[in-house]
């Protein structure tokens, strides 16, 4: 996955490393109304039922929640909207053909301000089988204990 420098993220997807193999990764612009880029720069955002299609020749993504902005009144957006992604037509197609791959889907990871300008890191991933979410969890508690145990040597 591409780390882009000086970046904090606004909204992270946590547990999309927990249920998903990540495959490929890439940066896609997204396309928003005013008070929608007010409610995402205070952190007002949800992206744990998220997903990403392609429909038409675009890119979308369904189910991605900006709570409105409060100060907003009458010119408030709705907070399920499908967002369009903005992407080259050559990663758009490259897209749809991973999407018709049976088992693959595009997830969005995390939404973050480049340049002011909000961005998406959007994965195609795999969905993991309950036994690999196991082994990660026991893979992940090994590694913590044996940190454990090398900090406590190293102390004496």
């Amino acid at each position: 996955m591409a780390k882009v420098k000086g970046v904090k993220p606004v909204v992270d997807n946590r547990k999309a490393r927990h249920n998903y193999h990540i495959k490929e990764s890439f940066e896609a612009g997204l396309a928003l109304v005013g008070t929608e880029v007010k409610s995402l720069r205070m952190g007002k955002a949800n992206l744990q039922d998220a997903y990403a299609t392609v429909k038409d020749g675009e890119v979308w993504v369904i189910n991605f929640h900006i709570s409105p902005y409060d100060k907003g009144n009458r010119f408030n957006h709705d907070p399920l909207r499908p967002k369009k992604l903005l992407l080259h037509r050559r990663e758009i197609s490259h897209l749809q053909g991973m999407q018709r791959e049976k088992g693959l889907t595009l997830i969005p990871m995390k939404i973050y301000f480049k340049d002011g300008r909000a961005k998406v890191d959007l994965a195609v991933a795999v969905g993991k089988k309950n036994y690999d979410k196991r082994d990660d969890l026991a893979e992940r508690d090994a590694r913590r204990d044996m940190e454990r145990t090398l900090k406590e040597r190293n102390r004496e």
